[in-house]
């Protein structure tokens, strides 16, 4: 008995060692595990921009853009690229990468003074002496910019930032699929590379004044205004993208009617070619600039407003 006694107790230690060697394992497994679950319920819930509008009949995808990003924003969520997977058309809102030669004629006609005719001679002074100081401060002469319109300087100024602070066009939302799409799948414009260009050189003398001189106000306050849409934009926050688009407006009312000839009138017109790729039979994927989908003058709004189901996936 006593020798029965002694092997049961050998047993039983060892089974207890054995027990306090596992029990961490297990609980390491078990964590892992919940770790794993959690992971995947929060991918789950998290959002992105983009939308699944449904009609009777047929579903369209939308997507926000933004047009400079960063190498590290890739790869998107799986979301974003499954939707793209299971589209059958991709419509962006000017093809960039059929920039055609005429294009580039039309944009130099429109972009630059021609002749004698200077920036000087269509701005004011304090905006002029404005833009001296900020390209004295970036060593810069004058005479490089002097010939071109206001519109075109302010884009130029704002994407000469954008690209110093490490974001590139190559990498942004349009370009990315525009590739993917490449002899895959056809690509369709909402507008195109000529219609953008009239929007903004249509605009009065007055109304590109406004945007240069933001531009240059501006222009400082670029990498945190581009952090701040970038967390909104990845985590699908629909009030901080607006907040980001629109507070230059809230700041200044005489940027109202450039706001509605750039963002809201092409707004609706948007929605409208929507409805008519709803009727459709083929899948569409459609992308557009961020900014255009928040808002209560926004796609998505005025497509809950016609009726349509949307989802923000």
């Amino acid at each position: 008995m006593l020798g029965g006694t002694l092997i049961i107790n050998e047993t039983e230690v060892k089974m207890k060692n054995s027990t306090s060697k596992l029990l961490p394992i297990c609980f390491s497994l078990i964590f892992i595990s919940l770790a794993i679950f959690v992971q995947d319920a929060l991918s789950q819930s998290k959002k992105c921009f983009l939308w699944r509008v449904q009609s009777k009949t047929n579903a369209v995808y939308v997507l926000g853009s933004i047009h400079y990003l960063k190498k590290e924003m890739y790869p998107l969520d799986e979301k974003i690229e499954k939707a793209f997977e299971r589209s059958d058309i991709l419509v962006v809102e000017a093809n960039i990468s059929d920039i055609k030669k005429g294009d580039i004629q039309k944009l130099i006609g429109r972009a630059f003074y021609q002749g004698d005719d200077i920036l000087e001679k269509h701005v004011s002074a304090e905006t002029f002496e404005l833009l001296k100081k900020e390209l004295d401060s970036l060593n810069l002469p004058i005479e490089i910019v002097n010939k071109q319109r206001p519109w075109f300087l302010a884009l130029t100024l704002a994407s000469l930032e954008t690209l110093k602070l490490g974001f590139d066009p190559n990498y942004g939302i349009d370009k990315y699929f525009l590739s993917k799409a490449k002899e895959k799948k056809r690509v369709l414009e909402l507008e195109s590379f000529d219609y953008q260009v009239n929007l903004f050189s249509q605009l009065s003398e007055r109304d590109q004044e406004l945007l240069l001189l933001y531009a240059l106000k501006d222009i400082h306050m670029l990498k945190q205004e581009l952090d701040k849409l970038i967390e909104a934009w990845t985590s699908g926050d629909t009030k901080g993208v607006e907040s980001t688009i629109t507070r230059s407006l809230l700041e200044d009312g005489r940027l109202a009617p450039i706001y509605e000839k750039l963002i809201y009138e092409r707004n609706k017109k948007t929605v409208s070619r929507i409805e008519d790729f709803l009727q459709a039979k083929e899948t569409y994927f459609v992308i557009v600039g961020a900014g255009h989908l928040v808002g209560n003058q926004g796609i998505i709004e005025i497509l809950k407003e016609k009726g349509y189901l949307l989802e923000q996936l």
